[in-house]
């Protein structure tokens, strides 16, 4: 049972740091695509034009796709007023009831998402200027979703520390 559970934690792990590095590749091709726009209008007085559509699918896509790894880590802004300041029992409530939120929250965004994506695939849309298709897009979004899903989960079961313990910042539980 415990060599499942640590399959499962690495598998997640894996498939949080692949969603991260591709957030990450994202970010840095929108620099380059905004620096080369910038760069074009300044010298041949003639800018980028995908820049702002393709810009603003990577932006999207980076920031779901940075979202697994964000709650693997614990790193996510908390408001943490009233959580830090709860012990014992209350605070293992308020943990497992953050963590069924979440969980409920991001399976309603599923939901949500997989409709549009099915829209978009079934008529083959496509970006205004560059005629990019969005399916490939907007398919990120629900496997990012179910990832960060996937891992609240992991953390409800114990899999995973749970994010209740977490100190902000710092990915480690408390001792």
């Amino acid at each position: 049972m415990n060599r499942l559970k640590n399959s499962i934690a690495l598998g997640l792990d894996r498939l949080a740091l692949a969603c991260a590095a591709l957030a990450a590749l994202g970010m840095v091709g929108i620099v380059g695509i905004i620096v080369t726009s910038v760069m074009m209008r300044k010298f041949a007085n003639s800018p980028v034009h995908i820049t702002e559509e393709v810009v603003g699918l990577m932006l999207s896509v980076s920031l779901f796709l940075g979202l697994p790894m964000v709650t693997l880590k614990q790193d996510h802004v908390r408001v943490s007023l009233i959580a830090d300041r709860l012990q014992g029992t209350a605070r293992s409530v308020m943990g497992i009831t953050a963590l069924l939120v979440g969980i409920g929250f991001f399976g309603w965004l599923i939901v949500e998402t997989i409709p549009w994506f099915e829209f978009a695939f079934k008529r083959n849309l496509k970006t205004e200027t560059t005629r990019l298709l969005l399916w490939p897009w907007m398919l990120l979004m629900p496997l990012s979703l179910a990832t960060t899903g996937a891992i609240l989960l992991a953390q409800l079961l114990g899999i995973i520390a749970p994010a209740e313990n977490a100190q902000p910042n710092s990915g480690k539980p408390f001792e």
